[in-house]
């Protein structure tokens, strides 16, 4: 259901947005999950190398797509919170348009240059042919997933979580269903696992598309908007380059680090892979979050009411640290099942010392996840706000200083520096988020962004 955020108690409407996205989080997890394990346990191990190694190639993509998502929701929120209705029907069309385009420019891309960035990764021969199988299967699909996400963010930033939730919850559950008869019934090895997310991602990209297609045209039918639009085009790519960067760095920085955990014992590259796993969901769950926040200020912003937009951050920011001080008691009291969660069983002699690993991990980085939540949270503000500089100059420090401690504390202390490397990764970037959301930067970039609209519409 289309919601308005810019009327009713700010703690309210975020809960109330909030809590299915941080469902379709626990579901994202559950299908890519359920790849690794059928993979791995009903077709070989080098199946699951195979898919692995493909998931390098496809963070990519998926970098391209959850960044645009961001800056067409923060667009469209910005013209329905003003009661722009006509513009944010364009911005929908708009951003439909230009992802499909899109799309198919990486579809060609992509099968260019799929087996070459294997090569160029080192993959062993034995597992190539299945991991340019799987991918070359994922990148025919990208059309839809890069739908998927433009309807997702569309709907965001109308208010409305529930919608996505639900066609991601029986994509999901389909997902899994499909993965196991293609791979045990029949027998279809990794191309199995691969056709099972197409058919999945496809179903749903389409169906929520003309789900959104159909609300927007019974909302306020008098509003008809136009196919396209060069102004919010020019407008939503000024919003989602940084956020597509940030993402695609992201990627090449796990990479650098994973290569200094790599000169580590096994057991403890099996253990920051567990705890990386763990890592990640966390701070999907955060990031959950913060999206949350951009699309309530932004159509807070919209409709010219800022005052409302400290209540949102504070209501966010309660959320977030109650999902990580959960998750952290879980971790303390349960520190062995947790990490062993992800790791392979059958090798107990790397067990002992992962486990071991991995509860230095519990004990040194996630204190920290308080910090983290704040610097999300503030960052949901600046992102919906518009200002992309001081959201992107937080990203890359903590980035950058990830990387950097990673090597320096790894080679001075050993395994504990990379923990610490992660943790020490939040404090600077938090403070100078939280500093350019409390000192109202962002407020001037308001007003800079709304004159440039204006002289863009002229």
């Amino acid at each position: 259901m289309i919601t308005d955020l810019t009327n009713g108690k700010p703690s309210k409407l975020i809960v109330g947005f909030t809590l299915p996205m941080l469902a379709s989080v626990i579901f994202q997890q559950l299908y890519t999950l359920a790849d690794f394990i059928i993979a791995g346990k009903f077709v070989s191990i080098d199946a699951l190398a195979a898919v692995g190694v493909s998931g390098m190639v496809t963070f990519l993509f998926m970098a391209f797509a959850t960044g645009s998502n961001i800056g067409i929701s923060v667009v469209i929120s910005h013209h329905f919170g003003a009661k722009e209705y006509e513009k944010t029907k364009t911005a929908v069309y708009t951003a439909i348009i230009s992802m499909i385009t899109l799309a198919a420019v990486f579809t060609v891309i992509g099968l260019l240059i799929s087996s070459p960035l294997l090569d160029a990764m080192n993959t062993d021969r034995d597992i190539k042919a299945s991991a340019l199988e799987y991918l070359n299967i994922y990148i025919f699909g990208l059309v839809f997933l890069f739908l998927y996400n433009t309807c997702n963010g569309a709907f965001s930033a109308l208010g409305d979580s529930t919608t996505p939730f639900i066609f991601l919850a029986v994509s999901s559950i389909s997902n899994i269903i499909l993965d196991a008869v293609f791979v045990i019934k029949f027998k279809m090895g990794v191309a199995g696992v691969a056709w099972a997310t197409f058919i999945c991602q496809g179903f749903a990209s389409i169906a929520v598309l003309i789900t959104l297609l159909i609300r927007l045209k019974k909302f306020v039918p008098h509003a008809k908007g136009k196919p396209f639009s060069f102004t919010i085009f020019k407008e939503t790519a000024r919003l989602a380059v940084p956020s597509i960067l940030q993402q695609s760095f992201v990627s090449v920085g796990n990479i650098l680090i994973m290569s200094k955990v790599n000169t580590f014992a096994n057991d403890f590259v099996a253990a920051y892979s567990s705890c990386i796993k763990l890592n990640t969901f966390i701070i999907n769950c955060c990031m959950t979050v913060g999206n949350a926040v951009s699309s309530y200020t932004a159509q807070n912003i919209g409709a010219k009411k800022l005052e409302r937009i400290k209540g949102g951050f504070r209501s966010g920011l309660m959320i977030g640290e109650g999902v990580v001080l959960f998750a952290m008691i879980i971790f303390m009291i349960f520190p062995n099942p947790v990490i062993s969660l992800f790791l392979d069983t059958s090798k107990p002699e790397l067990i002992q010392g992962a486990l071991e690993a991995g509860k230095h991990f519990i004990y040194i980085v996630t204190p920290f996840y308080v910090l983290m939540t704040l610097k999300i949270t503030a960052d949901g503000v600046l992102r919906g706000a518009g200002a992309m500089a001081e959201f992107t100059a937080g990203t890359f420090t903590s980035l950058f200083l990830r990387v950097l401690f990673s090597y320096v504390l790894g080679s001075l202390i050993g395994q504990d520096g990379i923990w610490w490397a992660v943790s020490i990764g939040w404090v600077i970037p938090c403070a100078m988020s939280y500093i350019f959301y409390k000192t109202g930067t962002w407020k001037r970039k308001i007003k800079k962004n709304s004159e440039l609209r204006i002289q863009n519409s002229e």
